[in-house]
């Protein structure tokens, strides 16, 4: 295969308001005053995608965006980092969160379910086309992308996923969590993580799954055994965990395609996760490679 691409993302493009509220949970109130409200780009696929781009690997991005504002911020994101951007018409528009961020990082998100139909579809012939001259894919669990699953898995190509906050139940999850061969997930919402790791591999395709689980690090199960990726200390207070995971995918990423073995890549993971809960979430800054090669040297 000639490769042009080194990870093709699909899907989790949008936006998102941040809000900073004094604590959270939200007191009840008729109002509270808050220090600012901002929109900026930037989703799961958007921030993955940054990731990889800036580890320097060769990037390129495909998902629906809107003819609106949000979509004009996503495409001036891609265009302003030097980031390929395949977009495919969204006539419900670009989609779109608010995000509540407390005093110490943790966030409450709110996703606008307007902004999308179940039978939206990326279209099989640019989903071909690109993952044909890509080396990896990376898939955000959004309704387009698992439609275009089969397409995928026929192609032969590697696929990776996060299933985010996933309790492990909700089946809605599973046809990623079974067709990927690197996935993630966190441990949020997940009463037995070791219980879920192992069914994901047992019942599914993949060689590799990976719990983070914030400030406790994050376990990797590989080839039967499992193992902990310890915490790595941020080189600067914690502000904001808005993007850790997806920044802990990029660095993971980047281990993986450069064929590192997997306990540096969950190093290299465990370092661009640290690295994004410095960085405020109205912000879209992300580990460059030097700072990730520096900061995993012994």
């Amino acid at each position: 295969m000639n490769s042009e691409i080194d990870v093709l993302v699909l899907g989790g493009a949008g936006v998102d308001t941040i809000v900073y509220v004094p604590e959270l949970p939200l007191p009840y109130a008729d109002s509270h005053l808050v220090p600012s409200i901002e929109a900026r780009a930037g989703q799961t696929g958007d921030f993955v995608a940054l990731g990889v781009h800036a580890l320097g690997l060769r990037t390129h991005h495909l998902d629906m965006l809107g003819a609106d504002h949000h979509g004009d911020l996503v495409r001036a994101l891609h265009r302003d980092r030097g980031i390929a951007l395949t977009e495919v018409p969204q006539p419900a528009g670009t989609k779109r969160a608010v995000n509540l961020v407390g005093p110490d990082g943790r966030r409450l998100s709110l996703y606008d379910g307007t902004r999308g139909h179940e039978d939206d579809r990326l279209p099989p012939e640019t989903v071909r086309a690109l993952a044909s001259v890509s080396r990896h894919v990376h898939v955000s669990i959004t309704q387009p992308c698992a439609h275009a699953l089969p397409l995928l898995r026929e192609m032969g190509v590697t696929l990776s996923t996060d299933l985010h906050n996933w309790d492990g139940t909700q089946p809605y999850q599973e046809q990623f969590a079974y067709e990927a061969d690197i996935v993630f997930v966190s441990t949020t919402a997940l009463a037995d993580p070791e219980r879920t790791m192992r069914q994901i591999a047992g019942r599914g395709r993949a060689e590799v799954v990976v719990a983070t689980a914030g400030a406790e690090g994050a376990y990797q199960l590989f080839d039967g055994e499992l193992t902990h990726i310890p915490p790595v200390t941020p080189a600067a207070p914690v502000v904001d965990s808005n993007g850790a995971g997806d920044a802990f995918a990029a660095g993971y990423l980047y281990g993986r395609l450069t064929g590192e073995p997997p306990e540096r890549c969950g190093l290299f993971g465990a370092v661009a996760g640290a690295y994004a809960c410095t960085v405020p979430a109205t912000g879209a800054d992300v580990i460059s490679r030097e700072e990730l090669l520096g900061a995993a040297t012994p």
